[in-house]
């Protein structure tokens, strides 16, 4: 049976730490969906559309790497499609905490739907979307904190 694991996470924008995460787990199952969380109480940087866009293009040679988009609990879509595993990655202690509290909660409503954890490598592990975002929206080179593949001047963000 083939072990499929669901990477969640908003990646406004995604960055070299998510795509490290995601290349790590690759190891580990032998399909990963990047499910891009779209959350009407959150205001994007970039669209929906533009952030599925740039993780198509860091992934676009690794067939076993799918992207889709959902709306509601990650739980829920992972029942949907039968996923069986959550992947997240881990910068922090603080990190822990708040992903372990969503795991036990994960657990409670969806009892087969196992989280794993990847801690992230030290020489990611100050980088986070916020930041990045932050760098982007302030005129800065943020170009080392995006994979290689996605051509920040090619995608327009939100004014």
């Amino acid at each position: 049976m083939k072990k499929t694991a669901v990477f969640p996470g908003s990646f406004d924008p995604f960055t070299i730490g998510h795509e490290a995460i995601v290349m790590r787990a690759l190891s580990l199952f032998d399909e990963i969906i990047i499910a891009v969380g779209a959350n009407a109480l959150k205001k994007s940087y970039y669209s929906l559309e533009t952030r599925e866009k740039m993780i198509r293009l860091v992934f676009k040679n690794e067939p076993r790497i799918k992207v889709s988009h959902y709306e509601g609990l990650t739980v829920d879509y992972c029942k949907k499609f039968g996923i069986g595993y959550l992947v997240r990655g881990l910068r922090t202690a603080a990190d822990f905490e708040f992903e372990r509290a969503i795991a036990q909660t994960n657990k409670v409503l969806a009892p087969d739907i196992e989280s794993v954890f990847l801690l992230t490598v030290p020489e990611h592990s100050h980088i986070n979307s916020t930041i990045v975002r932050d760098i982007i929206r302030s005129g800065g080179d943020a170009s080392v904190f995006v994979p290689k593949s996605i051509d920040l001047k090619k995608f327009k963000g939100a004014e």
